[in-house]
């Protein structure tokens, strides 16, 4: 957060104080979409890396290793499926999948 000084300080020179979703004007639906992608990303990224190297992972999935970068930072080209894919071949269950999505505030 930003301390109220600083926050004045920017308001009056005319700058604009919002969120990332009011910048970019998502909606709850779609910003729901982004965070679920993300919790997502970093669930792959934590299990993966106790695991194996994203090389070996993609060769699990039939992917790249660039592309399970990718889908590690939340690269905005990745679809859920890759990301619930790869999760599950890092030995995931549906159910932690669940949790993960449930997480999401």
């Amino acid at each position: 957060m930003m301390d109220q000084a600083k926050r004045e300080r920017l308001e009056n020179k005319d700058w604009k104080i919002g969120t990332v979703e009011d910048f970019l004007e998502l909606t709850p639906e779609e910003s729901a979409f982004v965070e679920i992608k993300l919790a997502l990303s970093n669930n792959l990224k934590e299990r993966r890396q106790k695991l194996m190297t994203q090389s070996e992972l993609a060769a699990r999935i039939s992917s790249s290793q660039p592309r399970i970068a990718k889908a590690e930072n939340g690269d905005a080209s990745v679809s859920i499926e890759l990301l619930i894919r790869a999760i599950l071949a890092t030995g995931a269950t549906p159910q932690d999948i669940g949790q993960v999505i449930a997480g999401v505030k």
